[in-house]
């Protein structure tokens, strides 16, 4: 498996001026916008923290995952999660030539935790002989800071600002997830069933 993400949350979508506004209520941080692009690489950080502890994607952007062979030939579980949709999925033979597949044959089974790619007959398309699958998707809450969920959000700056205290601190604290932020995104996480696998 590997999956790739193809497009990067946008500048517009990360909340710098809420996050200058919690940093100067936390410690006295200056508001001249001198260390806007410092806050934008906390802030991307700790998204990208958050997003590996919980298999949530925060701001929506679009994703390939490929294949060599179904877990389910009825239903493939997707890495990630809220998927909003579906964009397309092509069959590669070994040569790497491309098919897209017919959207009418399967959809997307959305899920909090566990979305899946459906079939909509029997089975999903067989994939080819040393060959693969990719599915190309779009996974997120929302385009805009806006859509997280409060808590989540809460959870992105109170990390943020960790990693800012903890910026010049390579051995110590600025290395664990504050208490704090584990306790806000756990009903985020994943459950692990079955062995440790995905239902």
């Amino acid at each position: 498996m590997m999956l790739v993400e193809e497009t990067t949350v946008p500048l517009s979508a990360l909340p710098v001026a809420t996050f200058q506004d919690h940093m100067r209520m936390g410690s006295g941080f200056s508001d001249d916008g001198m260390q806007n692009g410092l806050l934008e690489g906390f802030l991307r950080a700790a998204v990208a923290a958050i997003e590996a502890r919980t298999g949530k994607i925060t701001i929506e952007r679009t994703f390939s995952l490929s294949l060599t062979a179904w877990r389910n030939s009825a239903a493939q579980p997707l890495p990630l999660a809220p998927v909003s949709a579906i964009i397309d999925v092509a069959l590669l033979d070994r040569a790497g030539a491309e098919t897209i597949v017919a959207s009418d044959s399967y959809r997307l089974l959305k899920d909090a935790h566990r979305p899946k790619l459906e079939a909509m007959g029997a089975a999903l398309p067989r994939i080819p002989q040393g060959g693969s699958v990719r599915i190309h998707l779009s996974a997120g809450y929302g385009p805009d800071w806006s859509d997280l969920p409060a808590d989540l959000a809460q959870a992105i700056l109170m990390l943020a600002a960790h990693y800012y205290e903890f910026r010049h601190d390579n051995f110590g604290s600025g290395r664990a997830m504050p208490y704090g932020v584990s306790s806000l995104i756990e009903r985020f996480r994943n459950i692990r069933l079955f062995d440790g696998g995905r239902s």
